[in-house]
């Protein structure tokens, strides 16, 4: 897979690979959105049509690098998500960095291990998709 088509994937088919069981609404998911712009929104929209907004992108540059400030709990300190497409060989390294954990404080370890062990399911399910 190219670099393009890797990122691509991840974000205008954000919602083709992205967990229906993985979203912070009261009603079941509809579409999982990645708006294509600094600034853009990251949300999940339920299927009353109400959106539950899990971050704001910060930076966009295709075909090599998104960052989302990630805010999935408004009653927790954000986090970012940095996610890199390099080409590597015939195919793309994604490497996806979730930082910003010491904002947590004392709870900084505890968030991190309850959060992190979710990333290897919703990864899978993108390499999956990328790959098909």
């Amino acid at each position: 897979t190219d670099v393009r088509h890797a990122f691509d994937v991840f974000t205008e088919g954000f919602d083709t690979w992205w967990p229906r069981s993985h979203h912070i609404g009261k009603k079941p998911m509809q579409k999982a959105v990645i708006e294509p712009r600094a600034g853009g929104r990251c949300y999940g929209r339920e299927a009353d049509g109400t959106e539950c907004q899990w971050g704001t992108v910060l930076a966009w540059e295709p075909p090599n690098r998104l960052v989302i400030e990630w805010n999935v709990n408004p009653a927790n300190p954000t986090t970012e998500l940095e996610v890199r497409f390099t080409p590597e060989g015939k195919g793309t390294r994604v490497d996806l960095e979730h930082r910003g954990w010491e904002r947590y404080g004392e709870k900084a370890d505890e968030s991190f291990g309850e959060y992190n062990t979710g990333w290897d399911f919703v990864l899978g399910r993108y390499l999956d998709r990328a790959n098909a």
